[in-house]
């Protein structure tokens, strides 16, 4: 009788601890049941249009929806969300009621929720529920938005939204990635909008003495690719 394959599990060790890369985009600490999320940039639609650039205005909704999911299937006590989760400081304004009510139902049914301040959102509004802090500490690790040059071992940070270009059968392939040189840890931005960075560019030169090597997200599994094999834009 055949049955399922079994899912394909990546974990990044960080500072020696071990961190799963979810095919979501999301980070999963088992120690500590802690579901850690960067750059949800809610109402970056809105944010666009009130300039003139149209969008479809579904983007909050479509991040919520993928958060939910992510959630579900992974069961975090606590989630953290790395900075920027909105992607200005006036986005509650422009939030769906419905939206808003999703967000607030997440938060609740979780025994903690923390926001870490972001460039975008230094003071995220109170009215969803949750904690503001500038970073915190995490069985060892130390999480906060943006990547700091020089810092201690165990850092996991948002801000720089990695993608990795690598070249497969003939054609290139340009996705989300996790990024890590075993030190620290960046995440991918989970936001419908948000765009890439690619791990070749010099921001990410002051973060990690070599290319960091990357766990590019695919449509079902996460696939692991070293430094040297990423390809610069």
């Amino acid at each position: 009788m055949l049955q399922a394959a079994a899912p394909i599990v990546q974990h990044i060790n960080v500072n020696g601890v071990p961190v799963l890369a979810d095919v979501s985009g999301v980070a999963f600490v088992e120690s500590a049941a802690a579901l850690i999320v960067a750059d949800l940039h809610f109402e970056k639609g809105s944010s666009f249009a009130a300039k003139g650039v149209m969008l479809p205005p579904y983007d909050t909704r479509a991040t919520l929806a993928r958060l939910a999911d992510a959630m579900v299937r992974l069961q975090p006590r606590t989630v953290i969300a790395l900075g920027d989760s909105f992607h200005d400081q006036t986005a509650e304004a422009r939030m769906h009621g419905e939206d808003e009510a999703f967000l607030k139902d997440l938060v609740a049914c979780v025994e903690r929720w923390v926001w870490i301040a972001g460039n975008h959102d230094p003071a995220p509004s109170p009215r969803y529920g949750g904690q503001l802090a500038g970073e915190i500490e995490l069985d060892g690790l130390t999480l906060r938005h943006e990547p700091r040059e020089g810092a201690s071992p165990g850092e996991l940070a948002g801000h720089l939204h990695p993608c990795a270009k690598v070249r497969r059968n003939g054609r290139s392939v340009r996705r989300r990635a996790f990024a890590s040189d075993g030190s620290r840890l960046i995440l991918p931005a989970f936001g419908a909008y948000t765009g890439g960075l690619n791990v070749r560019d010099d921001a990410f030169a002051a973060c990690f003495e070599r290319t960091p090597d990357v766990w590019m997200l695919g449509r079902e599994r996460v696939y692991r690719v070293p430094g040297k094999s990423v390809l610069g834009d």
